[in-house]
């Protein structure tokens, strides 16, 4: 499905404030994130203070604010994950992307982040990578995610070179 205009999510919604999570949802599910630009458009739609709609956006961890990269892996650290090694993963990825988390890497090809629960406890430690989750993840697997992963990266591009 083609990306939808501002215009298009908007539409209906004007002057409407009890949309305003549903609005950031599908600016999000569209854009990947929502941008200064989007908040300022539906708060001007709805009729909704710029600074109520950073807040909702700014307080659900569901929301990114900042562009993510293409393969963007979110690392479970939970309890359970946690003593399973969740910690050596997390400090895996970072040092292999250069990045820390919430970063893209330069590339625009990665990006990591950790949340408090992923909601899976008994498959720990595990990654949501793109919404694949990659349960009982060890180092070994983790490696093999990545490196496949940036495989992927180097076709995609240079497929689109040869066009």
């Amino acid at each position: 499905m083609p990306p939808r205009t501002m215009e298009q999510i908007l539409k209906g919604r004007r002057s409407q404030p009890n949309q305003l999570i549903e609005v950031l949802q599908d600016i999000q599910e569209n854009y990947g994130y929502i941008s200064k630009e989007a908040m300022k458009a539906a708060a001007d739609s709805l009729g909704v203070p710029l600074m109520e709609v950073y807040r909702v956006a700014s307080f659900y961890k569901a929301f990114k604010l900042k562009p993510c990269g293409k393969n963007h892996l979110i690392m479970c650290m939970g309890t359970a994950c946690h003593v399973r090694g969740a910690r050596l993963l997390l400090e895996q990825a970072v040092s292999q992307f250069g990045v820390n988390p919430g970063e893209v890497t330069p590339d625009g090809l990665f990006s990591v982040e950790h949340v408090n629960c992923l909601g899976t406890c008994a498959l720990g430690p595990i990654i949501r990578e793109n919404g694949s989750y990659h349960h009982h993840m060890t180092p070994g697997k983790l490696r093999k995610l990545i490196e496949s992963l940036r495989r992927q990266g180097t076709e995609d591009r240079q497929n689109v070179q040869v066009k």
